[in-house]
């Protein structure tokens, strides 16, 4: 596979109340260049949703947390992140952040969209679950002179 050379950096920050794998996803869905990397995220939720390393099914942890890291991946298919969060006595818990998870007060990300690839999501008979699928990106041309764009 080729190296990603190129990308953009896209800072986002979503507002209390937003679940926030579904925004990320419905985002990506309406515009590709909202899908790629997430190599940052900081931020609180309230009873995060999250699943466990082999588990099917999610645990929602009551009350207040703060988000110490997050990072994954984000496209059009859906989405695959984990998380670090943090209770109010510092106790740490990390896995897949699920549906549900509401912001509390802010989630301030980082996404890197590569440039001239595409991401998506396809079932893989190995492991069952859908995994990320990369492949390049259909060349864009400038469109010729006196064309109507």
């Amino acid at each position: 596979m080729a190296a990603i050379n190129t990308g953009s950096f896209r800072p986002l920050r979503l507002p209390p109340g937003v679940d926030l794998r579904g925004e990320l996803e419905a985002r990506a869905q309406e515009d590709e260049k909202d899908c790629g990397f997430i190599i940052s995220g900081i931020g609180s939720l309230d009873s995060p949703k999250l699943r466990f390393a082999g588990r099917s099914d999610g645990v929602v942890l009551p009350g207040p947390y703060e988000v110490i890291t997050m990072a994954g991946t984000v496209t059009g298919d859906g989405a695959h992140l984990h998380l670090v969060v943090a209770d109010a006595e510092g106790h740490t818990l990390g896995g897949h952040l699920c549906h549900g998870s509401r912001v509390r007060t802010t989630m301030e990300m980082l996404l890197l969209c590569p440039e001239g690839w595409q991401l998506g999501r396809e079932r893989d008979a190995a492991t069952g679950h859908l995994e990320l699928t990369i492949s390049p990106s259909p060349p864009r041309h400038p469109p010729l002179p006196g064309s109507p764009g």
